[in-house]
Protein backbone atom coordinates (compact mmCIF):
# COMPACT_ATOMS: atom_id res chain seq x y z
CA UNK A 1 0.00 0.00 0.00
CA UNK A 2 1.50 3.54 -1.45
CA UNK A 3 0.89 6.33 1.46
CA UNK A 4 -0.36 9.47 0.49
CA UNK A 5 -1.57 12.24 2.05
CA UNK A 6 -5.15 14.04 2.52
CA UNK A 7 -6.06 17.64 2.24
CA UNK A 8 -5.13 17.59 5.89
CA UNK A 9 -1.49 16.29 5.55
CA UNK A 10 -2.53 12.78 7.33
CA UNK A 11 -0.60 9.93 5.92
CA UNK A 12 -3.53 7.59 4.30
CA UNK A 13 -3.40 4.34 1.99
CA UNK A 14 -5.08 3.45 -0.75
CA UNK A 15 -7.68 1.55 1.00
CA UNK A 16 -8.56 5.43 2.94
CA UNK A 17 -6.74 4.03 6.04
CA UNK A 18 -4.91 6.34 8.01
CA UNK A 19 -1.34 5.88 9.72
CA UNK A 20 -2.99 6.02 13.29
CA UNK A 21 -5.55 3.53 12.58
CA UNK A 22 -3.36 0.94 11.08
CA UNK A 23 -1.90 1.58 14.27
CA UNK A 24 -4.33 0.97 16.63
CA UNK A 25 -5.19 -1.96 14.54
CA UNK A 26 -1.73 -3.15 15.01
CA UNK A 27 -2.66 -3.28 19.02
CA UNK A 28 -5.29 -4.81 19.42
CA UNK A 29 -4.27 -7.74 16.96
CA UNK A 30 -1.18 -7.85 19.49
CA UNK A 31 -3.24 -7.88 22.12
CA UNK A 32 -5.63 -10.66 20.89
CA UNK A 33 -2.49 -13.04 20.28
CA UNK A 34 -1.44 -12.26 23.10
CA UNK A 35 -4.30 -13.45 25.38
CA UNK A 36 -4.74 -16.51 22.50
CA UNK A 37 -1.56 -17.56 23.38
CA UNK A 38 -2.39 -17.01 27.38
CA UNK A 39 -5.62 -19.03 27.22
CA UNK A 40 -3.70 -22.16 25.49
CA UNK A 41 -0.52 -21.98 27.55
CA UNK A 42 -3.42 -22.11 31.09
CA UNK A 43 -5.55 -25.19 29.10
CA UNK A 44 -2.55 -27.27 28.14
CA UNK A 45 -1.62 -26.37 31.42
CA UNK A 46 2.14 -25.67 30.31
CA UNK A 47 2.61 -23.85 33.11
CA UNK A 48 1.03 -24.80 36.62
CA UNK A 49 -2.29 -23.29 37.11
CA UNK A 50 -1.38 -21.77 40.26
CA UNK A 51 0.79 -19.62 38.85
CA UNK A 52 -1.43 -18.03 35.72
CA UNK A 53 -4.65 -17.73 35.83
CA UNK A 54 -7.37 -18.05 32.83
CA UNK A 55 -8.18 -14.63 30.69
CA UNK A 56 -11.62 -16.24 30.27
CA UNK A 57 -11.49 -16.17 33.89
CA UNK A 58 -10.25 -13.09 34.34
CA UNK A 59 -12.94 -11.47 32.82
CA UNK A 60 -15.57 -13.52 34.14
CA UNK A 61 -14.65 -12.55 37.53
CA UNK A 62 -14.71 -8.85 36.94
CA UNK A 63 -18.16 -9.39 35.18
CA UNK A 64 -19.68 -10.77 38.26
CA UNK A 65 -17.92 -8.40 40.18
CA UNK A 66 -19.06 -5.14 38.47
CA UNK A 67 -22.58 -6.69 37.61
CA UNK A 68 -23.95 -9.79 39.25
CA UNK A 69 -22.54 -9.72 43.29
CA UNK A 70 -21.33 -6.27 43.13
CA UNK A 71 -18.33 -7.43 44.78
CA UNK A 72 -15.80 -5.55 42.96
CA UNK A 73 -17.84 -2.17 42.07
CA UNK A 74 -18.67 -1.57 45.78
CA UNK A 75 -15.06 -2.09 46.76
CA UNK A 76 -14.07 -0.15 44.10
CA UNK A 77 -16.17 2.81 44.68
CA UNK A 78 -15.00 3.49 48.26
CA UNK A 79 -11.31 3.23 46.88
CA UNK A 80 -12.60 5.85 44.49
CA UNK A 81 -13.84 8.23 46.85
CA UNK A 82 -10.95 7.81 49.27
CA UNK A 83 -8.72 8.65 46.45
CA UNK A 84 -10.60 11.30 45.39
CA UNK A 85 -10.77 13.16 49.02
CA UNK A 86 -7.08 12.11 49.07
CA UNK A 87 -6.21 14.13 45.77
CA UNK A 88 -8.04 16.71 45.94
CA UNK A 89 -6.60 17.73 49.55
CA UNK A 90 -3.64 16.94 48.42
CA UNK A 91 -3.51 19.13 45.24
CA UNK A 92 -5.21 22.16 47.14
CA UNK A 93 -3.02 22.04 49.82
CA UNK A 94 0.28 21.52 47.67
CA UNK A 95 -0.89 24.15 44.94
CA UNK A 96 -1.51 27.29 47.94
CA UNK A 97 1.38 26.44 49.66
CA UNK A 98 3.74 26.06 46.82
CA UNK A 99 2.20 29.84 45.89
CA UNK A 100 2.95 30.54 49.71
CA UNK A 101 6.64 29.60 49.29
CA UNK A 102 6.99 31.62 46.28
CA UNK A 103 5.20 34.42 47.22
CA UNK A 104 6.67 34.61 50.61
CA UNK A 105 10.41 33.54 50.82
CA UNK A 106 10.53 33.83 54.53
CA UNK A 107 7.32 31.61 54.75
CA UNK A 108 9.44 29.14 52.62
CA UNK A 109 13.09 29.08 54.81
CA UNK A 110 10.81 28.61 57.90
CA UNK A 111 8.72 25.67 56.81
CA UNK A 112 11.51 24.24 54.14
CA UNK A 113 13.53 22.01 56.87
CA UNK A 114 9.80 20.46 58.43
CA UNK A 115 8.39 19.75 55.06
CA UNK A 116 11.59 18.37 54.33
CA UNK A 117 11.98 15.96 56.94
CA UNK A 118 8.46 14.96 56.80
CA UNK A 119 8.94 14.40 53.10
CA UNK A 120 11.85 11.84 53.58
CA UNK A 121 9.70 9.35 55.58
CA UNK A 122 8.16 6.47 53.80
CA UNK A 123 4.91 6.95 54.14
CA UNK A 124 4.02 3.98 52.47
CA UNK A 125 6.49 1.70 54.73
CA UNK A 126 4.84 3.87 57.61
CA UNK A 127 1.02 3.14 56.61
CA UNK A 128 0.52 0.48 59.40
CA UNK A 129 1.43 4.10 61.73
CA UNK A 130 -1.74 5.85 60.08
CA UNK A 131 -3.99 3.25 60.14
CA UNK A 132 -3.19 3.38 63.70
CA UNK A 133 -3.15 6.87 63.90
CA UNK A 134 -6.62 7.56 62.07
CA UNK A 135 -8.35 3.95 62.26
CA UNK A 136 -9.34 1.49 59.77
CA UNK A 137 -11.71 3.70 58.16
CA UNK A 138 -11.19 5.84 55.29
CA UNK A 139 -9.68 8.56 57.15
CA UNK A 140 -5.93 6.41 57.50
CA UNK A 141 -6.80 6.25 53.65
CA UNK A 142 -7.00 10.04 52.85
CA UNK A 143 -4.47 11.07 54.83
CA UNK A 144 -1.77 8.56 53.46
CA UNK A 145 -2.95 9.62 50.03
CA UNK A 146 -2.43 13.01 50.93
CA UNK A 147 0.91 12.72 52.48
CA UNK A 148 2.00 11.37 48.79
CA UNK A 149 0.14 13.65 46.84
CA UNK A 150 0.57 16.99 48.58
CA UNK A 151 4.41 16.77 48.54
CA UNK A 152 4.87 16.17 45.08
CA UNK A 153 2.23 19.54 44.03
CA UNK A 154 4.17 21.73 46.27
CA UNK A 155 7.02 20.54 44.50
CA UNK A 156 5.75 20.52 40.68
CA UNK A 157 3.78 24.42 42.00
CA UNK A 158 7.08 25.59 43.34
CA UNK A 159 9.42 24.66 39.71
CA UNK A 160 6.67 25.62 37.65
CA UNK A 161 5.96 29.54 39.33
CA UNK A 162 9.86 29.83 39.64
CA UNK A 163 10.46 28.96 36.52
CA UNK A 164 8.81 32.75 34.92
CA UNK A 165 10.77 34.57 32.44
CA UNK A 166 11.99 37.37 34.69
CA UNK A 167 12.10 39.76 31.39
CA UNK A 168 7.89 39.67 32.58
CA UNK A 169 8.49 40.56 35.73
CA UNK A 170 10.74 43.48 34.87
CA UNK A 171 8.54 44.45 32.57
CA UNK A 172 5.48 44.10 34.56
CA UNK A 173 7.39 45.97 37.61
CA UNK A 174 8.17 49.10 35.01
CA UNK A 175 4.47 49.33 34.12
CA UNK A 176 3.64 49.20 37.83
CA UNK A 177 1.15 46.25 37.87
CA UNK A 178 -0.13 45.31 40.87
CA UNK A 179 0.88 41.87 42.61
CA UNK A 180 -2.06 39.80 41.98
CA UNK A 181 -2.34 41.11 38.43
CA UNK A 182 1.53 39.81 38.11
CA UNK A 183 0.06 36.92 39.49
CA UNK A 184 -3.02 36.14 37.54
CA UNK A 185 -1.21 37.24 33.75
CA UNK A 186 2.44 35.90 34.32
CA UNK A 187 3.12 33.98 37.46
CA UNK A 188 0.00 31.48 37.16
CA UNK A 189 0.23 31.26 33.38
CA UNK A 190 3.57 30.23 33.64
CA UNK A 191 3.33 27.77 36.54
CA UNK A 192 0.15 26.09 35.09
CA UNK A 193 2.22 22.89 33.06
CA UNK A 194 4.27 22.08 35.81
CA UNK A 195 1.47 22.31 38.19
CA UNK A 196 -0.25 19.78 35.83
CA UNK A 197 2.61 17.42 35.43
CA UNK A 198 2.21 16.76 39.22
CA UNK A 199 -1.24 16.76 39.50
CA UNK A 200 -0.81 13.52 37.00
CA UNK A 201 1.60 12.13 39.21
CA UNK A 202 -0.09 13.21 42.29
CA UNK A 203 -3.21 11.25 41.16
CA UNK A 204 -1.26 8.20 40.50
CA UNK A 205 0.37 8.34 44.07
CA UNK A 206 -2.87 9.26 46.03
CA UNK A 207 -4.53 5.99 44.43
CA UNK A 208 -1.14 4.30 45.75
CA UNK A 209 -1.39 5.27 48.75
CA UNK A 210 -5.05 4.44 49.36
CA UNK A 211 -4.69 1.16 48.27
CA UNK A 212 -1.70 0.49 50.49
CA UNK A 213 -3.43 1.49 53.47
CA UNK A 214 -6.03 -0.77 52.62
CA UNK A 215 -4.07 -3.46 51.90
CA UNK A 216 -2.94 -3.27 55.32
CA UNK A 217 -5.63 -2.83 57.07
CA UNK A 218 -9.52 -1.72 55.95
CA UNK A 219 -12.85 -2.81 56.40
CA UNK A 220 -13.48 -2.38 52.80
CA UNK A 221 -11.52 -1.75 49.46
CA UNK A 222 -9.70 -2.56 46.36
CA UNK A 223 -6.75 -3.21 48.91
CA UNK A 224 -8.60 -5.31 51.18
CA UNK A 225 -9.93 -7.17 48.58
CA UNK A 226 -7.30 -7.91 46.64
CA UNK A 227 -5.67 -8.89 50.69
CA UNK A 228 -8.85 -11.14 50.79
CA UNK A 229 -8.13 -12.98 47.45
CA UNK A 230 -4.62 -13.48 47.66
Amino acid sequence: MVPTRDGHGHVVGRCGMTGKTTIVIGRLVVMFVFCAVWQIVSLERWINPIFIGRPTSIIKFFFDGLFVNYALAINAYWTLIATAVAFILGSVGGILFGFLFVTYPSVERFLEPIFDGLNALPRIALAPLFVLWFGLGLSSKIALGFSLTFFIVLSSTVAGARSVNTDFLVLAKTLDASPMYVFRKITLPSAVPSIFSGLRLGLVYALLGVVAGEIIAAEKGLGQLLTYLA
